[in-house]
């Protein structure tokens, strides 16, 4: 096969990715926004649209294996092509804590929030641009925007350490409202995991430019 036919592959290979990632960026969005809202028709749309971000997840995974088997390729279309399979995994885990979030919405549907929901949507908004700013890094293979999407970790690690602070001590000052306040802490823990997928990617990206592992969390 020539090399013509090997970088049409690539490009739809990556043209998937950016699917994949939009459709993830779009779950975990609304997975927030039916929280914020207790929009319970938006939180059950997030648990049941899971099936297409993990069949997405199997495509790409079969065209990366099919070229890897086809085309033997060296250096970094190899890394290329085996960052993409990481990359996959990241964002299928993502979707799954979309899936955690709308879960927990069900579970408050009818429930007052015991008090408005201001840093955990804050989370959410960094985390989705983490997302869109890291595939966009992946298929320009762009260093620079990579590090930069991973440093936006540093503010999502912030609020939730924010977020901890204040539950607890509302914990403290009212045990009826452990409970809400506990699924609260849950929802906080996952966004804050999702910001380290994303850092993952991001340095997936960095190994795949240069052949270096980096550690973007120091």
């Amino acid at each position: 096969m020539t090399r013509n036919y090997f970088d049409k592959e690539l490009q739809e290979l990556q043209v998937l990715m950016l699917k994949m990632s939009s459709v993830t960026e779009e779950t975990l969005s609304n997975a927030v926004k039916a929280l914020k809202n207790q929009d319970i028709e938006l939180a059950k749309r997030v648990i049941n649209d899971d099936d297409i971000v993990d069949d997405m997840e199997l495509e790409i995974e079969d065209r990366c294996c099919k070229l890897i088997a086809l085309q033997q390729p060296l250096a970094t279309d190899l890394r290329v092509i085996t960052t993409a399979l990481k990359i996959i995994t990241d964002l299928e885990r993502i979707a799954d804590y979309a899936v955690d979030i709308s879960k927990i919405t069900l579970k408050l549907s009818e429930e007052t929030y015991i008090k408005e929901l201001i840093d955990i949507p804050r989370m959410g908004e960094i985390t989705a641009r983490m997302i869109r700013e890291s595939i966009d890094a992946y298929v320009h293979l762009d260093i620079e925007k990579a590090k930069a999407a991973a440093k936006l970790d540093d503010e999502v690690d912030a609020i939730y350490k924010q977020i901890y602070r204040e539950l607890l001590l509302i914990m403290i000052e009212d045990p009826r409202k452990i409970n809400q306040a506990t699924y609260f802490l849950f929802i906080g823990r996952y966004l804050e995991r999702i910001g380290d997928h994303i850092t993952n990617i991001c340095e997936r990206i960095i190994y795949t430019v240069t052949g270096e592992h980096v550690d973007l969390n120091d």
